[in-house]
């Protein structure tokens, strides 16, 4: 009975672990105290000032037209009446029109309004109206006026626009 005894002890699992030699690699990794690095926010763009000059940034003015919204070519109206015209433009440039830019009547009867006023401030790549309050002139015909916007240098661009009206009693 001994000898079973000993025999089944030697073949018994023990529960004794040993410890690894540099040949053999750990199990268990001791957790790290520092968190891993996280990196910088990035930093936002600031929007260019409305009052930039075009030549300090070397932008590009453009102005396209889009559509007229009130008062279509040919709309016929009372002599010396009040007249609403709206244009909807796009800043088609990368300059964003402000201080110092300009519309200014090329051709055509004034009707009424200087002929040159300031240009709507409006940043790149943004739609903007553009309003002009006339008033028909006194005799029946047809009247128009076509318009351009200027930058800060003076310098015309873009699409031109006009008004084109028909006056009758």
């Amino acid at each position: 009975m001994l000898l079973t005894l000993l025999t089944a002890s030697a073949c018994a699992v023990s529960n004794v672990r040993t410890a690894p030699d540099s040949s053999q690699n750990p199990t268990f990794f001791p957790p790290t105290i520092a968190p891993p690095p996280i990196p910088p926010p990035a930093t936002p763009a600031l929007p260019p000032s409305l009052s930039a000059t075009s030549a300090s940034q070397k932008c590009t003015d453009v102005l396209t037209y889009v559509s007229d919204i009130t008062v279509p070519d040919g709309t016929i109206v009372a002599p010396e009446s009040s007249i609403d015209k709206r244009w909807q433009v796009q800043n088609s440039g990368t300059c964003n029109w402000g201080d110092g830019y300009k519309i200014k009547l090329l051709r055509g009867d004034p009707m009424g309004v200087p002929k040159e006023q300031a240009l709507v401030p409006a940043r790149s790549n943004s739609q903007a109206e553009i309003r002009i309050l006339f008033t028909a002139p006194k005799n029946p015909q047809k009247y128009s006026g076509v318009w351009q916007a200027y930058n800060q240098d003076d310098q015309p661009f873009g699409d031109p626009f006009y008004i084109e009206i028909v006056v009758k009693k």
